[in-house]
C-alpha cells in the first residue's frame, strides 16, 4: 500500500513540473494563436488589404479563375453577397492560375473579367499562388486548419471565416454558392444583428401574468 502511495505522489510531483512547461508556451512572449484576421493580401488594384479591415463580419474566401468552367459560379456568389451582405458578409475572390493555367491574365484582364461578364461588386485580390509550398500565407494557415482534405485542388474552392477570424469549414469547387449546406454554414457564421446586441434585457418582475 506505502508503495501504492509513493507512485501516485511521484505521479503528481511529474505533473506539477510538467504543468508548468505547457504554460509557458502560451505565456508572454510566446507566439500567440492565428487567425485569419493576422493575413493580408493586395487588392487588384494593388492596395494592401488587410483581412483584420472584416472583422466582425464573416468572409467567404474564393480561389477564382477566369477561364474555368466552373466561372459561372461568379454569378451565384454575386447573388449569395447581395443577400447577405447586410447581414456582415463579404465574398472574397483571390485569382489563382495555380490549376489548368486558367487565369493567365493581367490585374486588369481579371477585374474586367468580373465585373463586366458577371456584374461582380465584391472585393478581388491580385493574384496569387494558393496550392504548394509556394502558397501565399493565408492558404498555407487556411490548409492547416482545414486539413488535407480541405485545400484547394481546384478553381472555386471556398473556405468560410467567421467574424473572430477563425476558420469555420471548407467546400469543394463542386459545391455551388447556393447549396443549402454552404448557406447555412454562411447563416449560422453571421455576426448577431446589431438591434439585437443593443435591446435592453427584459425585467422579470415576478408578478404573476394576467
Amino acid at each position: 500500500m506505502k508503495n501504492r502511495y509513493r507512485i501516485l505522489a511521484m505521479l503528481f510531483v511529474a505533473l506539477g513540473l510538467a504543468a508548468p512547461g505547457l504554460a509557458a508556451a502560451a505565456g508572454p512572449g510566446q507566439s500567440r494563436v492565428t487567425t485569419a484576421h493576422d493575413f493580408a493580401f493586395r487588392s487588384i488594384s494593388g492596395e494592401e488589404l488587410l483581412l483584420s479591415e472584416f472583422r466582425g463580419k464573416s468572409v467567404l474566401v474564393v480561389n477564382t479563375a477566369s477561364q474555368c468552367g466552373y466561372a459561372g459560379q461568379f454569378a451565384s456568389l454575386q447573388k449569395l453577397y447581395e443577400r447577405y451582405r447586410e447581414r456582415g458578409l463579404v465574398v472574397l475572390a483571390v485569382p489563382s492560375n495555380d490549376f489548368g493555367g486558367q487565369e493567365p491574365g493581367t490585374a486588369s484582364d481579371i477585374e474586367h473579367f468580373a465585373r463586366h461578364e458577371y456584374q461582380v461588386t465584391f472585393p478581388l485580390t491580385g493574384k496569387v499562388t494558393v496550392s504548394g509550398a509556394n502558397a501565399v500565407p493565408f492558404y498555407k494557415w487556411a490548409g492547416e486548419q482545414a486539413g488535407l482534405s480541405g485545400k484547394p485542388r481546384w478553381n472555386f474552392h471556398k473556405h468560410l471565416i467567421g467574424p473572430d477570424g477563425n476558420f469555420i469549414a471548407s467546400f469543394s469547387t463542386q459545391t455551388e454558392p447556393d447549396s443549402p449546406r454552404l448557406v447555412r454554414a454562411i447563416e449560422e457564421s453571421l455576426p448577431e444583428p446589431e438591434w439585437l446586441r443593443s435591446e435592453p434585457a427584459v425585467k422579470q418582475s415576478g408578478e404573476p401574468k394576467m
